[in-house]
């Protein structure tokens, strides 16, 4: 069995080497010049090339052509593959997955929408990368999955909105007079079609920050014992901060930290802070 996946994931390159997994990367463009993210741009470098960039940064899914290419190679060795993406709701990339894995009837391949990004899309591509080298099967896997995705929530919040505005994630006039008044939003990551949803609003970033451990409080009372990791765009400070909030509630379980990548870095800039997290007992046990 194979295992793909797109730099979504926002895993390190020996992280994929050590799993055993095919990445392809996704695109970004700052002023005109473009990079594959994860290959010859990492994610500390991309934050400093968007604060000394002109315009915003443009994102892109992979070619159609490209993912064929991945497809046919991986199928010369294994034709069952497994192929885990960043959410349908927030990228075309499954799309494309989707399309290429039509023209590659060679392949039996499992085409994965993850619902989610960054760590929580890791979650699932580090899970079938295990179970694969565990001889487990595609049903097994798949199934494995489907829990992983179910039990796993995303929540973010981020000290500017401009980077939000211009890619039209948030409406220009809304996100324009939120920015005026200062106010910071705590995002979802829906689990049901995997986009973002904004769940309150506070008057201060450090508020904003306190208050995603009350928002989990509607999946998990406090006290619940958690499995959970921070994600950062750059921003170490801000992931202790949230990290202490967290501790106050639940009793946590922590996965390191991650810098989040360009997939959903492109979109909000430098600053984000937030946490991927599940209920332990929701978790399938490992089968790796």
């Amino acid at each position: 069995m194979k295992i793909v996946c797109d730099s979504g994931a926002d895993l390190t390159i020996e992280e994929y080497r050590d799993l055993d997994v095919t990445v392809f990367p996704l695109k970004v463009e700052v002023d005109g010049v473009s990079y594959q993210a994860g290959i010859d741009i990492g994610a500390r470098e991309f934050y400093d090339l968007m604060d000394q960039a002109k315009s915003m940064p443009k994102t892109a899914t992979p070619s159609l052509g490209d993912v064929v290419d991945i497809y046919k190679r991986l199928a010369k060795e294994d034709p069952d593959i497994i192929s885990v993406h960043i959410s349908s709701g927030l990228s075309g990339t499954w799309g494309v997955a989707k399309q290429a894995a039509a023209l590659v009837p060679e392949a039996n391949i499992s085409v994965v929408d993850t619902l989610t990004l960054s760590a929580g899309q890791a979650w699932q591509v580090r899970a079938a990368a295990l179970m694969a080298k565990a001889n487990k099967s595609r049903e097994e896997i798949l199934a494995h999955l489907a829990q992983i995705q179910k039990a796993v929530t995303s929540h973010f919040t981020l000290p500017d909105l401009k980077y939000l505005i211009a890619g039209g994630r948030i409406g220009h006039l809304k996100g324009l007079l939120a920015s005026l008044l200062g106010i910071k939003p705590i995002i979802e990551v829906d689990q049901q079609d995997g986009k973002y949803y904004d769940k309150s609003k506070k008057r201060s970033f450090q508020k904003a920050i306190e208050e995603i451990p009350a928002l989990l409080q509607k999946y998990h009372e406090a006290g619940t014992q958690l499995r959970a990791q921070i994600v950062t765009a750059a921003n170490s400070e801000g992931g202790v901060k949230l990290k202490a909030a967290m501790e106050k509630v639940f009793n946590v379980t922590w996965e390191p930290e991650v810098v989040l990548g360009t997939a959903l870095g492109a979109h909000t800039g430098r600053g984000l802070v937030g946490v991927v997290c599940a209920a332990e007992s929701a978790l399938p046990p490992s089968q790796g």
